[in-house]
This record gives structure tokens, C-alpha cells and sequence, in this order.
């Protein structure tokens, strides 16, 4: 379930809820809330099972980009060092050895880059999504807190 949606829905019982007439408070139905908050502890630990798994992938991501840029390395190794008979072959050696290395480490970066962005993005996106539903959680939480303050012999207007 996601996260963003059981706050959406909190918020509208919230929203829509009774108002007790004079003031700020809102009479909300206990069990939907409690089931709202139940559905939530459920999600949260399945976004951060999530942003796991994309760390996860980010390090696979990177580890291969690190594999593949070795292998370009020593293939282009492997060639100069074929190449090393000649002195123009030499210059023409190193300097495609060079460029092959370039080219390497430009795309690993490149690749580190945009895995580190993806799991920054994703991190930033559910760290959003959490203040959002612990803010909610607050909000609910205060709401409860403030029902048990209500004097003992006053009932509340729920029908």
C-alpha cells in the first residue's frame, strides 16, 4: 500500500469529519483511523524495504561499471602492449590507450552518477512521504490525546 495514498485518506477523515460545534475539533471514527494507522506501520517498513533494494541495485550498478571499465583497461593494455614493436604503433597505441581509459572512466563515472541521482531521488521522495506520515501520525496522535482530556462526564457527539 502506499504511503503518499493511506495519508490522502487520513487527511479526508480528517477533512470530513464531524465538527463539534464552537470549535477547532473534529469527531473521527476510532476504527477507521486505528485502520489507516494500522495499513501505515505495514507500508512503511515496505518503503524502506524498497529503498533497499534500490541501494542495492545502485552498488550492482556500480560494481558493474567498475568490472566493465577493468576489462576495457586491460583489453586496452593487452593491445599496447601487442602494439609496442613500433614506434609509430606506440604513439598510435598509447594514444587510443589513453582515449579507451578516457572513455572508460567517463562512462563509470557517468554510470555512478546517474545511480547515486536515482537513489538520491528515491531517498529524498520517501524521506518526503515519511515526514508527511509521521506530520499526519502527530497530527492524529493530538487528536487522540486531546479526546482523553475531554472531561470524564461529557460524552462525545458520535452517533
Amino acid at each position: 500500500m502506499d504511503i503518499q495514498f493511506l495519508v490522502e485518506r487520513i487527511e479526508a477523515l480528517v477533512v470530513n469529519g464531524r465538527k463539534v460545534p464552537m470549535t477547532s475539533q473534529v469527531i473521527l471514527e476510532q476504527a477507521a483511523i486505528l485502520d489507516l494507522i494500522d495499513q501505515l506501520r505495514v507500508a512503511i517498513p515496505e518503503e524502506v524495504k524498497q529503498a533497499r533494494r534500490i541501494n542495492q541495485e545502485s552498488d550492482r550498478v556500480l560494481s558493474k561499471a567498475r568490472e566493465e571499465a577493468e576489462q576495457i583497461i586491460g583489453a586496452a593494455q593487452e593491445q599496447a602492449a601487442l602494439l609496442l614493436q613500433d614506434q609509430s604503433i606506440i604513439r598510435q597505441a598509447e594514444t587510443r590507450s589513453q582515449d579507451v581509459l578516457d572513455k572508460a572512466q567517463a562512462r563509470a563515472e557517468e554510470t555512478m552518477h546517474g545511480a547515486d541521482q536515482y537513489a538520491a531521488d528515491v531517498l529524498v521522495r520517501l524521506e518526503s512521504d515519511l515526514v508527511k506520515t509521521l506530520s499526519v501520525i502527530k497530527k492524529s496522535l493530538e487528536v487522540l490525546e486531546e479526546r482523553r482530556a475531554e472531561p470524564q462526564g461529557q460524552e462525545p457527539l458520535v452517533r
